[in-house]
């Protein structure tokens, strides 16, 4: 089996033949070499870490609360299209990609587990700035987070524990602590429904708290890097596979082919074609590193924790090149798409759907005017 996910210093790593998870002493000291680092997981510093990470999640899932106005939770149960899209594009594309490349590079199971953990995470916040600069549908991204991310409460451990089947013959699969898992997802509820609750009563505070929001995504990532390297040093990036780093490179790359796909068989207009596109490859990373650091044994993790922060830094590249893209390119080509076909009736968007729920289907009722004209006059009805 592959041990190179063991970071260095991590002398309770996998040990033995068949990859039994059994601590071991320190090894020797090689001639020429300093002695190896102790272990990290009994030191303050890797205490902080699991404490500011806590934190952090706490912080994004209080602001994805505050995007969400409680008049649209209703007008989603009647037109579901967001919801749906978050079922069907992060449960269903997503976990089945990250399960498919873990298997086409052979990844070993602490790798694997570490993949498939990003690829069941719900949609992040990252997806709400992209589809912004991409003037993509701000309603349907919002409604495609919100959605995913209480879906993920029963989702996220039943997709972990189906394709993590493959693997069942190794001891981290077997320990697989998914009832912590769905207590890390259930306790995301309370900074949710307090950021629901503030953007009820108290809108103004609400944009501010989205702000601190996401610029805690991306201090967030910068510390846990700096930290990172702090504990485990900086040959910890050297230590991990090429595989792996493919991995982090095509999986965020094929979520935004796959969604933009799935737009496209559901007829959306182009912008929510960008929004779908952008809210399936960004995965909520922030609560795959608190899952991996919170309800794993440290003793297991090695640096399996790092695949997040490196899907994190691909996502928002690869993001980014998509968004300048756009700037350069797409926003003509758009224009004279629209121009073309601005009246395609096949077309389903979000916005459509949410007029309808305001005014209702209009039979109308003819009267005559002068000269012949014939006047159709909306009978609507408020719903």
């Amino acid at each position: 089996m592959n041990s190179s996910w063991a970071a260095p210093g991590l002398w309770g790593a996998w040990a033995g033949g068949g990859g039994s998870p059994l601590p071991t002493a320190p090894p020797a000291v090689v001639e020429g070499r300093p002695p190896p680092p102790p272990p990290f997981w009994d030191s303050g510093l890797n205490q902080g870490l699991s404490v500011f990470v806590a934190l952090a999640l706490g912080a994004t899932m209080l602001g994805l609360g505050c995007t969400v106005e409680a008049s649209q939770l209703g007008a989603q149960l009647r037109r579901p299209l967001g919801l749906l899209l978050a079922l069907l594009c992060q449960f269903g594309l997503m976990p089945l990609l990250a399960f498919l490349l873990a298997l086409a590079f052979a990844l070993d199971e602490v790798a694997a587990v570490a993949v498939l953990l990003c690829g069941c995470c719900p949609g992040g916040n990252l997806s709400n700035i992209m589809s912004l600069l991409v003037d993509g549908d701000m309603n349907l991204s919002i409604i495609m987070t919100t959605s995913s991310t209480l879906l993920a409460l029963l989702l996220m451990p039943l997709c972990l524990w189906l394709y993590s089947r493959a693997w069942i013959n190794t001891p981290l699969v077997r320990l697989l602590p998914l009832g912590a898992v769905s207590l890390t997802l259930c306790s995301t509820l309370l900074p949710i429904g307090l950021g629901v609750f503030i953007r009820y009563r108290y809108p103004r505070l609400a944009d501010v708290l989205v702000k601190v929001s996401l610029w805690s995504l991306l201090v967030t990532l910068v510390i846990l890097f700096i930290l990172t390297g702090t504990m485990l040093g900086p040959e910890l990036l050297a230590t991990i596979p090429a595989t792996v780093y493919v991995v982090a490179v095509l999986m965020p790359l094929a979520g935004y082919a796959c969604g933009y796909g799935v737009a496209t068989l559901f007829h959306l207009p182009p912008q929510c074609k960008r929004t779908v596109s952008l809210e399936t490859g960004c995965q909520n990373v922030q609560l795959c590193t608190a899952i991996l650091k919170l309800t794993f044994p440290p003793q297991l993790i090695g640096s399996m924790y790092m695949f997040p922060l490196l899907y994190a830094l691909f996502q928002a590249a690869e993001a980014g090149l998509i968004v300048l893209a756009y700037k350069i390119y797409g926003k003509d080509f758009y224009k004279q798409d629209a121009l073309g076909g601005e009246e395609d009736d096949t077309d389903i968007s979000y916005k459509k759907l949410k007029e309808e729920e305001v005014l209702d289907t209009s039979y109308g009722t003819v009267t005559a005017e002068s000269h012949g004209s014939v006047l159709m006059e909306s009978a609507q009805t408020a719903l």
